[in-house]
This record gives C-alpha cells, structure tokens and sequence, in this order.
C-alpha cells in the first residue's frame, strides 16, 4: 500500500488512456461488474513501462537466473501444489501462500517510490501490494489459469485513503479477489470500500469509471456497449 492522492491516481490514468488509446474502438465488458464500473478496454501497454518490464525481467530470469539466487525450486513448488486443482482451490491456496511473505515498501527494498517486482524478486526480498498481486498472477499462469481471466487492478482504497492493488481473477463469469489485506479470497461484489483506477494483464489494460448501476440496467440482459478511450 502507498499513501498516494487519488486524484493524482486518477487523473494519470486518464491522460494514459488519451496517450495510450485514443481512437481504440473497445466493448464495455460486462458493465458495473468489478467494483460497480464500467470499463473501456485497450490493448496498446505502451504506457505501462513497470509492468512490461517485470514480465521481461521475468522471463530472462526464468532462463538465466542462479536457482539459489532466484529460489526457483520455491517458486516451482508453489506452481505445482495448484496443478490439477479445481479454480477455487488455486485462489485460495495460492493467496495464502503468497500472503505468508513479508510486506516491504519499495523505497525500503528498492530505494525508489514504485517497483514492479517480479515472482523471483518478490520471494527474495518480499513486496508490497502489487508484488503480492503479480506473483499471484505468475502464478496462476504458470498452473494453467488463462490470462484472459486475470487482472491486476490498481485502485484507491477508500476507508484508508491509499493507492493499492490486487488480484481479480474471473470464475464463471464472476471476479473475485486476492488481497493481502484480506485473509479469505472474496467476490468482488461484497467490497465496498475499493475504486478501481484501472487493470491490466498481458492482453490490454481497462480504464474504470464509477457509473450509476441504473445506467446499465439493460447489461443483465446480454447488451454490449461499445466506447472509444479518448
């Protein structure tokens, strides 16, 4: 967690959304569904230069990284206790196995404001919220989880006025969260505290708005909305 303005936050993510995908013609997913927003998707991670780099980072790791120095034989034992299991048991198993290491700001593990470690990185020297949430995600992955049902998603934790991150991971249809503020991994629907900024995976990056559920009354439905991030 970082203490952060969310207007700061917000308005970031706006301008990324004019830089990153002005003219991308996207459909809004579902709308209202993770944290009651609607979404405007685009593929274009141009703009996320901490994100690309840790997956890079990863996978030169990956094949040349010491094992001792990376703790691959961990790693590699977190990854094959989810194998084979069913998806709700992987989200809880692999929370709770991540959640068990230690939380550590990034001024004080990396001497900088804001890192994106990766897996490795992260079982080395611990992380703070979205090292949790992207070594869940690695994770995940690497049991079989598609990339298409995951996210990380950054957002303003409103009962204590802080930037935070997590992991939404879709189950039928549904998201639910991994959290290493919470114990238990929880829909979506039943946190009321949680404004997404925006998500991101390896396939694209939403930007959220906060819209009146009203609004979107038809989605139940089947409608699909289009809408351009500009």
């Amino acid at each position: 967690m970082r203490r952060a303005s969310w207007a700061a936050v917000a308005l970031a993510a706006m301008l990324w959304g004019g830089a990153a995908a002005a003219g991308d013609q996207v459909a809004a997913i579902d709308p209202g569904q993770l944290f009651g927003t609607a979404e405007n998707h685009s593929s274009n991670l141009k703009m996320f230069p901490k994100w690309r780099g840790m997956l890079q980072l990863f996978e030169q790791q990956r094949k040349s990284c010491a094992a001792g120095q990376c703790r691959k034989s961990e790693w590699q034992g977190i990854v094959d206790g989810l194998r084979g299991k069913d998806r709700m048991s992987q989200l809880r198993e692999v929370n709770a196995e991540i959640n068990k290491h230690p939380y550590v700001t990034d001024p004080v593990n990396w001497n900088m404001p804001d890192y994106w470690a990766t897996p490795f990185q992260f079982l080395q020297k611990g992380g703070d919220c979205e090292d949790f949430a992207i070594a869940k995600y690695m994770a995940l992955r690497e049991a079989g989880v598609a990339v298409t049902d995951m996210r990380i998603v950054v957002l303003n934790d409103l009962n204590l006025g802080i930037a935070h991150a997590v992991l939404a991971v879709y189950v039928r249809g549904d998201p639910y969260i991994l959290d290493n503020q919470i114990s238990k991994v929880v829909p979506a629907s039943t946190i009321q505290h949680y404004q997404p900024v925006y998500s991101i995976n390896e396939a694209g990056w939403w930007l959220h708005r906060k819209v009146d559920p009203l609004q979107f009354a038809g989605s139940a439905s089947g409608e699909r909305k289009t809408a351009t991030l500009n």
